[in-house]
């Protein structure tokens, strides 16, 4: 009786064993596929990524803490993170329908602009010169500074996001309106406040003086 009492005893536990195994394998399993691991090249950069991986930039960021953005090197191991297909359309599908609710329209430079947010901003402008970017002619992510590009206050207007710049009066900037992308920042660059990447020399900058602008959030 006690030797049955034993192996019924031993059976359970390890029956029990046997489903806790199954269950951290299959965690790990489910683990492993919400998480890609991306050997860097010299020329990758968060921006890219988010981009090549489609993974929202600041969660990509957010699963990378320790890695400089202007420090992606060759052989840097960025980890990439993911969701599962069907969650990931359900989400999709729900951001899209309250977007769709959300979505305004305005006409601007003969063009119907769909937009999220108007913000009037306090504007300046900035150029590739060494003294105004310590790290070189780059963004926050490393990607070289065109026209588009546009520094924000991260907490105002996330990195990342698409923007529709107007309402200024500069020879140096398209005329009437130009896409832009929210990808740099700056000690100064403060609430709704944002500095505007132009051409050409400091003394030419300086004709843009402050001025308060239009900037339309698309996504």
């Amino acid at each position: 009786m006690v030797r049955m009492v034993k192996l019924v005893r031993r059976t359970v536990v390890t029956a029990t064993s046997l489903a806790l195994a199954f269950a951290l394998s299959a965690s790990a399993a489910t683990a492993s596929a919400a998480t890609k691991t991306h050997t860097a090249t010299n020329h990758d950069t968060f921006w890219k990524l988010s981009r090549q991986y489609n993974v929202d930039l600041n969660k990509l960021m957010k699963a990378n803490p320790t890695i400089d953005p202007l420090n992606i090197y060759a052989g840097l191991k960025i980890k990439i993170p993911a969701t599962g297909a069907a969650s990931a359309n359900t989400v999709k599908a729900a951001s899209a329908s309250k977007a769709a609710q959300n979505t305004k329209t305005v006409k601007l430079n003969g063009k119907t602009i769909a937009y999220k947010t108007a913000i009037k901003a306090k504007a300046t402008a900035y150029t590739a010169s060494h003294e105004e970017n310590g790290w070189g002619p780059v963004d926050y992510f490393g990607n070289p500074l065109k026209i588009g590009t546009v520094a924000v206050d991260p907490k105002v207007i996330p990195l990342g996001t698409k923007l529709y710049i107007t309402g200024y009066d500069y020879n140096g900037l398209p005329q009437g309106g130009y896409y832009a992308t929210a990808t740099d920042t700056g000690s100064a660059i403060n609430g709704y406040r944002v500095d505007l990447f132009v051409g050409g020399s400091r003394q030419q900058a300086s004709q843009f003086g402050i001025q308060y602008i239009n900037v339309y959030v698309l996504e």
